[in-house]
């Protein structure tokens, strides 16, 4: 099944629970990576599903806001 699009916490989690469910059935994650453990594929899953949605994995919570004030 392919993830969804958009941007919100309830998508970004629904794409998580679609890539590890993936990776139970068939051990591997997006194009065909075979992550050594259950540890690293959910990590991979967290990773693929943040750059779906556009967002950063390091970029998130008030840090990332001050971050973006200072830049302008």
């Amino acid at each position: 099944m392919p993830l969804k699009k958009g941007s919100s916490d309830k998508t970004v989690s629904s794409n998580i629970k679609t890539e590890m469910h993936a990776y139970e059935k068939t051990g591997t994650l997006g194009n065909n990576s075979h992550p050594a453990n259950k540890k690293a594929a959910q990590k991979q899953a967290v990773a693929i599903a943040l750059t779906k949605a556009g967002k950063s994995r390091k970029q998130t919570g008030t840090r990332a806001k001050t971050n973006k004030a200072r830049a302008k």
